[in-house]
This record gives structure tokens, C-alpha cells and sequence, in this order.
């Protein structure tokens, strides 16, 4: 064994052996009466009794390096280099330090009394980037759990239109197989097909009544042309001329007008009417009514207003003939009887409340001229 590990109890040099074991201890005999006591504690010795005098010396705890029992050597054994260590620190004991009698663990082993050990300062390098660079720490939340790529689609706005899309397809199924009702449980599907027929049979219903019809024209037989008076007989020049062969003069339509077939008032945005030579088909007057209303379930008399206007080559074409020699003086005719002109009147309607315009025509042969010539015009 090395000298420095030497042990230093008295045992192992020839002293006698003692057992620890409570049987095989040897038999030590007491006189009667006396009581057996471990004059090495502490507790037994009255110098260490603690003392009923407030002001005189007060003893420790009474505890002491034998108040401890040793199973076997101490570890670790110190000697050699350990215990210059230890000359060189400072001695320090565990039981010192609990009766405070001794230095404290703490300071021997270079730590303050806080319990605080002293940290080495900074490089004058950190110091300086700490001070010029003023960086403020903020704690950052820990990390959560990692989003799967469906959750993470989820929250995109393509993701949110996926779920309401199928949402409604959803609805939409339960719907048609009468699960579930719009507008929370009342209007399912067979509801809803009542609800349709029936609004349908009000529409018709409605629409029967309201829907304006097209009404039906007629022509005053003894006068189909009448003269024009008024701003519009003034509006229009009288004209009849030969070289170059024309005629203007304004004119008025006398018509009639059936509404018994409507049951709410009538109204057209306009009436036009365009005037055709019966013999060559040529366009000889035009007519324009404009926006107006009639009352339902009556014959009403209208005037529409016609500017007979047509442009000949010379006095031998046939439209301008047939309408000049109609409209001569009275005079120039021995029973007093002008020629009839005959002539073709197509009406072009446009009804409020129909999609499409209305047209009707009719034939007049036997009609007067609306004018009459001078007896000196050639």
C-alpha cells in the first residue's frame, strides 16, 4: 500500500479486533444499578448541557465529531497532495459548519453568501456590440404542433370556397330527398312544388286579366280621308305641282278603335302608319300617332295625322296621275263626281306590355281625295 493511502485506523496494526455485530461484542457486566453511558457523546457531558443562564455562556447543539458513528473507514482518505490542498484552502468541516464554529462550505469553495459564484466579465468586444448595437430580446412563443397539408389548404381561400361548395351540394341533397326544408324546416320539396303550382295559377290568372290584347281598327266607310285642320293642316304646305311632278298636303286617317276585348286601359307608344298606291304600290304618305291611351271595354274615334308627300320624273308617272286627277276641282266633272283614290294603309303598333310590335293593314278603293284643286290649276 502506498504511504499516502496508509489507513489510519488503530485495527489494522495489531490492536484488538472488535466486532460491530451486537451478538458476538464481548460481555461487559455492570454493577447492578448502574446505568450504562457512552461517556464520549456529548449528551452525557455536563460541561455541554445547555445552561438555564440567560447571561452566561451558552453551549453548541452538542454536536461533535463523535456524536457520529462510523461504519468503517471515512472516505475519501486523504494524505499526501490532498491534505496540502486542503492546508493551502482553508480546513474545512461539516460538523464546524453546522455549529458554526468553523468556515462555511460556501466560502471555501469560492462562492459568496448569497450562494452566488462570481461570473468572469465580458470581452471588451461583446461589451461594445452590446452597447452600440442596443438589441432587445423578445421571448419567443414555443412552436405548436406541425399543420398537415389538408389544414393548411383549409385555411386558404380556395380551401374555405371548397368546404361552402360542398356545404351546399350537401344541402342541396338532403333537400331533394325531402330531409331537410329551406328557410329552416318549413319549405320542403313537396312544399315547395305546391308553392310553385300554386303561384303559377296566380301569375296566369293575373296575366289573363293584365296582358293588353291588340286592338281591332276600323275605317269610317264614307270618309276613310279626312282634311286636316288645325296646327297640323298648317304644318304641312299644299302643293301640287307638274314641273317636276309632286304633291304635298297633309291629311288625317279617321279610324276607330275596339278595346272590348282588354279589361285594364290601353297604351301604345306609338302608332305609325304608311300609305301605298293600291295600282303601283308606291309609298305616298307616312304618319307617326305617338304615346297615347285608351280606355278599356269602349270604341274610340282617333284621327291619325298622314303627310302625303311623293317625287314623280315627270307628269307621266302613274302614282302622281292617280292622285292628282282624284284630287281635281269638283267643277271640272259635269255630275260633279272626282275620280276615287284607292290606296293601301299598313298600321305599325307598339303596345306597352308586349314584346313585339303589332301590325295591321287594310284596303281602301273607293275613297275621296281629302283636297280639292283650284279650277285654273293645270
Amino acid at each position: 500500500m502506498d504511504y499516502d493511502r496508509k489507513s489510519t485506523v488503530s485495527s489494522f496494526y495489531g490492536a484488538p479486533k472488535t466486532s460491530l455485530d451486537a451478538l458476538n461484542a464481548d460481555f461487559v457486566a455492570h454493577p447492578p444499578n448502574v446505568r450504562a453511558r457512552d461517556d464520549a457523546s456529548s449528551f452525557f457531558n455536563g460541561d455541554n448541557r445547555m445552561s438555564t443562564d440567560l447571561h452566561g455562556p451558552r453551549a453548541n447543539a452538542g454536536y461533535n465529531r463523535n456524536s457520529f458513528f462510523h461504519a468503517g473507514r471515512e472516505e475519501p482518505v486523504k494524505g499526501g497532495r490532498d491534505e496540502e490542498e486542503e492546508v493551502a484552502q482553508e480546513a474545512w468541516d461539516v460538523y464546524a459548519d453546522f455549529n458554526n464554529a468553523g468556515p462555511r462550505y460556501s466560502h471555501t469553495f469560492g462562492q459568496n453568501s448569497q450562494g452566488y459564484q462570481q461570473l468572469p466579465p465580458l470581452s471588451p468586444n461583446v461589451e461594445e456590440v452590446a452597447s452600440t448595437n442596443n438589441v432587445e430580446m423578445v421571448t419567443v412563443p414555443a412552436l405548436g404542433p406541425e399543420w398537415s397539408k389538408d389544414e393548411m389548404r383549409g385555411m386558404t381561400k380556395a380551401g374555405k370556397n371548397e368546404r361552402r361548395a360542398e356545404t351546399r351540394r350537401e344541402k342541396w341533397k338532403a333537400w331533394n330527398r325531402g330531409e331537410r326544408g329551406m328557410c329552416g324546416h318549413y319549405c320542403t320539396k313537396k312544399v315547395f312544388v305546391f308553392v310553385v303550382f300554386g303561384v303559377c295559377i296566380a301569375i296566369g290568372i293575373v296575366l289573363a286579366f293584365t296582358v293588353p290584347r291588340v286592338p281591332i281598327f276600323g275605317f269610317n266607310s264614307d270618309s276613310p280621308l279626312v282634311n286636316a285642320t288645325g296646327a297640323w293642316g298648317n304644318a304641312v304646305p299644299f302643293i301640287f305641282s307638274r314641273f317636276p311632278a309632286n304633291f304635298s298636303f297633309p291629311a288625317n286617317a279617321a279610324l276607330q278603335v275596339n278595346t272590348h276585348n282588354n279589361y285594364v286601359p290601353i297604351t301604345f307608344n306609338h302608332i305609325k302608319a304608311n300609305v301605298f298606291d293600291l295600282q303601283t304600290s308606291r309609298l305616298v304618305a307616312t304618319g307617326d300617332l305617338g304615346h297615347k291611351t285608351f280606355p278599356a271595354k269602349k270604341y274610340t274615334n282617333l284621327l291619325l295625322p298622314l303627310n302625303f308627300t311623293y317625287i314623280a320624273s315627270n307628269d307621266t308617272d302613274q302614282t302622281w296621275a292617280n292622285w292628282y286627277n282624284a284630287c281635281k276641282n269638283r267643277g271640272l266633272y259635269t255630275d260633279g263626281k272626282r275620280q276615287p283614290v284607292q290606296y293601301r294603309i299598313l298600321l305599325t303598333m307598339n303596345i306597352l306590355g308586349l314584346p313585339n310590335s303589332r301590325s295591321t293593314s287594310t284596303e281602301v278603293s273607293d275613297a275621296e281625295c281629302p283636297v280639292e284643286l283650284p279650277m285654273n290649276a293645270g
